[in-house]
């Protein structure tokens, strides 16, 4: 057993927990064990009755507002168990403070973060508090409604609707980030050449409606990810990674992402893969393999989801995920995800055909993909077969077009089409 984000121990009783029990109360929950060392052995506690006492003393005093916790005896009569719920009243500070956890540590929440779990307790999000920007044009969403939904009037009352717009605080940020024109950053793309120190083009699109944001990211992807075969009368669209694909990455990292940072979402393109990187981790109240399962969808720019949706951005909330991998079903290549506290990463590989090939072909493929080996020798040591299933295997995948077979005998080399 050992500590981890959500789990703390604590040998004795003294008030450094009650930071952990802000940064539990401030975002997931938690628990604390009592009595138990940071190797994660029994000690035990000499009072258990007076050990609880003293905790929900410690905490009944110190934590404002009262925080939601029970205390469970365990280990016969040793240890003690401190559950904390995640509240709805956020902050939860401690001597004024508010705490969150990182990793196994806790920490001060910094300026940012607090004004966030602020916030969060008033149930309010950033895009629904006005927008600095109060001269705003809609042109761009209304042609795309016009285009989408057939609306012929647009006008204030189409905003409201939205949850763009109120008579109170005008526009909000929710219809800034909408809005022809304005103050937000927007997606940054990058193409690479054969290594990271060639950059072949850059492009960054900011301060417009995140809309053409959306479009304009389309078109530098078709550029480079896209071409058309002329097979004798007719022009083929050829597709090198989905762009159904790379439209959901794109759309989910707009209508998810934090936008209180001024940071740019990054587009890295390479020639085997696109990597969409996020700011903003997950939203709190969901976890990672919950998010990678797409069991769970936690809106953070809920009216900003909403106008995707009406314009047929995205399918349904939440599905993004599983829609990317879905239309990866027929590839060697997987999409990757990575979730860290700041930021979500898709990573989108070149299309690769499975054709038709066995567990075993598999395996020999994938090692063809990760490395320069090319004989035989050099293979069979990263594969879980003799050289002489190799071999046949290799052969066979010659025969369906994915290995391209040079030489003869022992000059005979193998490499990924």
């Amino acid at each position: 057993m050992r500590e981890t984000r959500t789990l703390e121990f604590k040998e004795t009783i003294t008030n450094t927990f009650l930071k952990t029990v802000s940064a539990f109360s401030n975002y997931d929950g938690g628990s604390i064990l009592f009595g138990i060392d940071d190797n994660g052995n029994v000690k035990g506690l000499p009072d258990i009755k007076q050990a609880c006492l003293d905790i929900e003393n410690k905490i009944n005093d110190s934590i404002s507002p009262q925080p939601n916790y029970t205390l469970e005896v365990q280990n016969n009569n040793q240890t003690i168990k401190l559950t904390v719920k995640s509240g709805i009243q956020k902050p939860y500070l401690y001597k004024s403070k508010a705490y969150k956890r990182n990793d196994t540590a806790t920490i001060e929440v910094d300026t940012l973060e607090f004004s966030r779990l602020i916030l969060e307790g008033k149930n309010i999000r950033f895009e629904e508090l006005p927008c600095k920007d109060q001269e705003l044009s809609f042109e761009i969403l209304y042609s795309k409604l016009k285009e989408s939904v057939q609306i012929e009037t647009f006008n204030r009352d189409t905003l409201k609707t939205l949850n763009l717009y109120d008579n109170v605080n005008g526009y909000n940020n929710a219809g800034g980030l909408l809005a022809d024109r304005n103050h937000f950053p927007g997606i940054d793309m990058v193409k690479f050449g054969e290594s990271i120190s060639i950059i072949q083009k850059r492009v960054t699109f900011e301060n417009i409606s995140i809309l053409d944001v959306y479009e304009k990211a389309i078109a530098v992807f078709r550029d480079y990810y896209e071409y058309e075969v002329i097979q004798e009368a007719d022009r083929k669209k050829v597709e090198k990674i989905p762009e159904a694909a790379f439209r959901e990455a794109i759309a989910n990292s707009l209508i998810y992402r934090v936008w209180d940072v001024e940071s740019q979402i990054r587009v890295l393109m390479f020639d085997d893969r696109i990597e969409v990187v996020s700011p903003g981790g997950l939203p709190s109240g969901i976890t990672v393999n919950e998010y990678l399962a797409g069991k769970l969808s936690a809106l953070r720019n809920r009216n900003l989801a909403n106008v995707f949706y009406r314009l047929g951005f995205v399918e349904i909330f939440g599905t993004g995920i599983i829609r990317i991998k879905q239309l990866y079903e027929e590839s060697l290549a997987k999409p990757e995800f990575e979730v860290s506290e700041n930021a979500i990463k898709v990573v989108l590989p070149i299309f690769e055909n499975n054709f038709n090939l066995s567990e075993d072909e598999k395996a020999i493929y994938k090692v063809l993909s990760k490395t320069m080996l090319k004989s035989i020798s050099e293979i069979a040591p990263y594969v879980p077969f003799g050289k002489s299933k190799t071999t046949q295997l290799l052969k066979s995948m010659g025969q369906k077009g994915v290995v391209i077979v040079e030489g003869k005998g022992r000059s005979t080399k193998y490499i990924k089409k």
